[in-house]
């Protein structure tokens, strides 16, 4: 008699009462329902508390209740419908976080995979900025490279440069490089075959070419803009107009031969003041 009583008792509870007797009969904490069902704890709490309000969107709960039905010995799927009818479709309610199913363990990558992957992608990230960096040193001076200026006396302002003079009459003598405006040159002796100098030279700076250097050459985009001196003689810009020149020899005889067969400048440009 007492049986049937308590079988009457259970059919009349709610919901949520009946879920927490049968599991409460199973034996089973909220989390193992939680672990069972992946259900979070405070969904399984709002539940049994009838607490719908506090729940994701009717499709949700129904889900819940399902679920959480199955994991202690009822019948999910009638408990889901007992439900649905009782909230009589879609609530209107304060809007709260949806429910998101945790990830199965079993298909998350270990946490291994994750950190070579993460090495090999910060290796690829290396590997294209010294890449980039190799293709933009050989069009693009890396830094501004500022020498002082050399001894190598010169008019200030001279409206032009001097008369020609033959190759013949300047070989052994210094040659300097005075530039008008900012220019990125390289300078290299092809004899020895290392590099004299590299960078960018400001507006108003010289650079002399050392004396030792016995096959010296030059590359730049900017040539009209680098004034040649040759001893005491200004004999014009290393070329008239701006293109990119390569293995230029600075020799003052190769030198004083490329410029006298060179056309002249439309307007010579003054060479900068020590």
């Amino acid at each position: 008699m007492a049986e049937q009583e308590y079988e009457t008792q259970f059919q009349t509870a709610s919901i949520g009462e009946r879920l927490k007797k049968a599991r409460e009969a199973k034996g089973l904490a909220l989390e193992d329902v939680a672990s069972q069902t992946r259900i979070p704890i405070r969904h399984l709490q709002h539940i049994e508390n009838e607490e719908w309000d506090a729940l994701p969107a009717v499709t949700y709960c129904v889900g819940f209740v399902r679920s959480y039905g199955n994991a202690v010995g009822l019948d999910g799927a009638e408990l889901g419908r007992e439900l649905r009818d009782k909230l009589g479709g879609l609530r209107s309610r304060a809007p709260v976080a949806e429910y998101y199913e945790p990830a199965d363990p079993a298909r998350v990558p270990p946490l291994s995979l994750a950190l070579i992957a993460a090495a090999l992608l910060v290796v690829l990230i290396i590997g294209y900025l010294v890449w980039r960096s190799s293709l933009d040193a050989q069009d693009q001076p890396a830094a501004t490279v500022t020498l002082p200026p050399a001894e190598a006396p010169a008019a200030a302002g001279s409206a032009g440069p001097a008369p020609a003079a033959q190759p013949q009459t300047l070989a052994g003598q210094p040659v300097t490089l005075a530039a008008t405006e900012e220019v990125w040159v390289r300078i290299e002796d092809q004899a020895e075959g290392g590099t004299l100098f590299q960078g960018i030279m400001a507006p108003g700076q010289r650079y002399a070419i050392p004396p030792a250097a016995q096959q010296p050459v030059i590359r730049t985009a900017r040539p009209q803009v680098l004034r040649v001196l040759i001893g005491d003689r200004d004999i014009g810009p290393l070329e008239p107009v701006e293109r990119t020149v390569a293995d230029v020899s600075l020799r003052p005889e190769a030198l004083a031969a490329r410029l006298q067969q060179a056309a002249p400048p439309a307007t010579a440009a003054p060479v900068p003041p020590q």
